[in-house]
């Protein structure tokens, strides 16, 4: 299982979209949440085993101590990928995005993807 080529790839891109986020929702915060610990999403062995790849887009919300809550699926390529990333996105910590130098909390979409090569 890949979730990405290299940790530091997934904080690049995930920093590359926050920063798309705030762009577009710059009356929300000054600064978007980044993440400070990522959790790779277990892959379904039966996809695994077939060789099926596949994306699932969550919606979250980064709270003011960096904790996520309300992870809702967006997006799925398929319904199998949906719990996993689920389950390993509820487990990143961020540190929080910030509106005027204070922690507040942040809607984000992230993208979680699951490849079998």
């Amino acid at each position: 299982m890949k979730f990405l080529p290299h940790p530091r790839s997934l904080l690049v891109c995930l920093a590359l979209a926050f920063a798309g986020i705030a762009h577009a929702q710059d009356s929300a915060f000054d600064e978007p949440p980044m993440p400070t610990k990522t959790v790779p999403p277990t892959y379904p062995n039966a996809l695994k085993t077939e060789g099926i790849s596949g994306m699932v887009t969550v919606s979250l919300t980064v709270d003011e101590k960096g904790n996520v809550a309300n992870v809702v699926v967006k997006k799925s390529t398929r319904p199998e990928f949906e719990q996993p990333a689920i389950d390993a996105v509820s487990r990143w910590k961020f540190e929080p995005g910030k509106k005027d130098g204070k922690p507040v909390a942040v809607q984000v979409v992230v993208p979680v993807k699951f490849s079998a090569k």
